[in-house]
C-alpha cells in the first residue's frame, strides 16, 4: 500500500472530505529505515493525517485553504525523535533497564521482558525469584515455558510478551479481537451546543488540552497538538514513574476544575482504570459538555487481553513483528523495528482523532470520544505490506542536521527533531520549550 493510499483510507474512514487530499503532498516512500515493514509509509500517512486535519481546522476558522507537504525522511526522523535528542550535546541516559530484552525460555521459545520502570523490574524479579542481574534472569527463565511465564507475569500485572509469528497472532483470541477493531473510532458520547473554532493565528489557537499520558504515544499526541497552537497541560501524580528522556522529548509545550476548562482530554491508562476514579469519557463529558476525550491503550478495547499492560516493543513481540524482523535480518531470534513505530503512529492518530472531534464539535456540537490502541496500529502496519528493506542504510543523526532544531530549556541546550509537516500559512512549531514536570501550576493560563 502506498503512503497516499494509506492516508486516503485514514481520511475517508473519518468521514472527511476526500477533496482535501489534493492539498497535501507526500514525498518519497520506503525503504527509509532498515526494516521489512513499511515504517516510512506509516509515518507519512499518520503524520500527514494530522497535518491535513490542521489545514481543515484552519479552513474552518478562516475560510482559506492551505497546502501541506511531508517527506519520508522527515517523517522517519519524527518517528525516532527520542533517539536523536541531545541535551548540551550529550546523549541522554539509556531508558532501557539492564535486564529488559529478549530471553530464550526452557521450551526454546523467546520471551521479552519490559522492566524500564522500577516497580515493573522488581515485580518481574519477584516472579522469577532471582537477583537483578541479566545472567541470573536468563538462568531463571530457562526453568519456564515462555507462554506459562507470559501468563504468570500478566497475572502479577507485570509487562512481558512471548514472541509469536504473525500466523500465531492471527490465531490467538486477542489477535482476532484486534483484527475486528477499527484503526480508530470517533463516537459521539453526549449532547452539547456547537462551538465554532473562532479566530486565531494558528489552527489550534485557544484549544486547551489536558494530557494524562506517559512514555511515547500519548505525549506524541499532545506534542502534535501543541505544534499547531494548542495549549497542552500535562498532568501526573507525583508517585508515578517516568522515563526522563521521554519526558523531555515529548513534553513540549484540582483535575476536575482543569477538565471543566479543557477542550481535549487525553488519557493513556488501561481500559477502565481512569473510569474507576470518576473520569470515564461520559463522566468527563458531563463535567465539560463539548469536550473531546481521547483514549489510548495497549491491547485494544475487546478480547481477553484488553486489560493487560503493554508497550510498543511488547506489541511488536506478541504480534509477529519482532519475529519477522528477526527473520528478515537473518538473526537467530527476534528483532524490533528500527523505531517505536506503533507508539509514534498511535500518537499521531490520536492527535488526528482529537482534531476530527474538534471539527465535529464546531460543525454539529456534541461531546466526542476517540479511541486508538498500539495493537490495532500494529495490525495496520502489518497490513501496509512488506518490502525488501533490511539492508537499507540506517538514518544516522549526523545525516539529518537540517531536521534538527536547538532551544534553551531548563534541562540545558536541547537539540531535537523539528516538526515533520510543512504547512504553507501556519508552519508548525512549539511555542514553549520542554520543562521538568511540576514546573507550571495546575491552572489554565488566563
Amino acid at each position: 500500500m502506498t503512503p497516499q493510499d494509506a492516508l486516503r483510507r485514514i481520511w475517508t474512514d473519518a468521514d472527511l472530505d476526500a477533496g482535501a487530499l489534493e492539498r497535501i503532498t507526500l514525498e518519497g516512500d520506503d525503504p527509509v529505515l532498515p526494516s521489512t515493514y513499511r515504517v516510512g509509509a506509516a509515518a507519512l500517512a499518520s503524520i500527514g493525517a494530522t497535518a491535513l486535519a490542521a489545514t481543515e481546522i484552519w479552513r474552518e476558522r478562516t475560510g482559506r485553504a492551505q497546502q501541506a507537504a511531508l517527506d519520508v525522511r522527515g517523517a522517519a526522523a519524527a518517528f525516532r525523535s527520542e533517539r536523536y535528542m541531545r541535551v548540551d550535546d550529550a546523549v541522554p541516559p539509556d531508558p532501557w533497564s539492564p535486564i529488559a530484552g529478549f530471553y530464550r525460555a526452557g521450551d526454546g521459545r523467546w520471551i521479552q521482558l519490559h522492566t524500564n520502570f522500577p516497580h515493573h523490574r522488581d515485580g518481574v524479579l519477584r516472579v522469577l525469584g532471582c537477583a537483578d542481574d541479566k545472567a541470573a534472569v536468563a538462568k531463571a527463565i530457562e526453568g519456564w515455558d515462555a507462554a506459562t511465564l507470559e501468563d504468570a507475569l500478566a497475572e502479577a500485572n507485570m509487562c512481558a510478551g512471548m514472541v509469536r509469528s504473525p500466523d500465531e497472532w492471527r490465531a490467538h483470541p486477542q489477535g482476532q479481537a484486534v483484527a475486528r477493531q477499527p484503526l480508530f473510532d470517533i463516537e459521539r458520547i453526549g449532547d452539547a451546543p456547537a462551538e465554532p473554532m473562532g479566530d486565531g493565528g494558528r489552527p489550534l489557537d485557544g484549544v486547551r488540552v489536558l494530557d494524562l499520558t506517559r512514555v511515547i504515544a500519548g505525549p506524541v499526541c499532545g506534542r502534535t497538538l501543541a505544534e499547531h497552537g494548542a495549549q497542552v497541560m500535562r498532568i501526573a501524580g507525583p508517585d508515578l514513574p517516568f522515563v526522563p528522556t521521554l519526558v523531555i522529548d515529548a513534553g513540549r509545550g484540582t483535575l476536575r476544575e482543569l477538565t471543566r476548562g479543557a477542550d481535549v482530554f487525553v488519557q493513556g491508562y488501561r481500559p477502565g482504570a481512569i473510569a474507576a476514579r470518576g473520569f470515564a469519557p461520559e463522566q468527563v463529558a458531563a463535567l465539560r459538555p463539548g469536550i473531546v476525550c481521547v483514549s489510548l491503550c495497549a491491547y485494544g478495547y475487546d478480547g481477553p487481553w484488553q486489560d493487560r499492560r503493554g508497550f510498543d516493543s511488547l506489541l511488536q513481540s506478541v504480534s509477529g513483528i519482532a519475529h519477522e524482523e528477526g527473520r528478515a535480518a537473518g538473526h537467530d531470534g527476534p528483532k524490533h523495528l528500527p523505531c517505536q513505530a506503533l507508539d509514534h503512529a498511535t500518537g499521531y492518530l490520536a492527535a488526528f482523532g482529537a482534531m476530527v472531534g474538534l471539527l465535529r464539535r464546531s460543525r454539529e456540537g456534541g461531546s466526542w470520544h476517540v479511541r486508538v490502541s498500539l495493537a490495532r496500529t500494529g495490525h495496520w502496519i502489518e497490513n501496509l505490506g512488506r518490502i525488501d528493506g533490511m539492508s537499507h542504510p540506517d538514518l544516522k543523526r549526523e545525516s539529518i542536521g537540517d531536521l534538527i532544531q536547538v532551544s534553551d530549556t531548563p534541562f540545558g541546550r536541547l537539540s531535537h527533531v523539528a516538526p515533520a509537516a510543512r504547512l504553507a500559512e501556519t508552519p508548525p512549531y512549539w511555542q514553549l520549550p520542554s520543562v521538568p514536570l511540576g514546573t507550571h501550576p495546575s491552572a489554565w493560563p488566563a
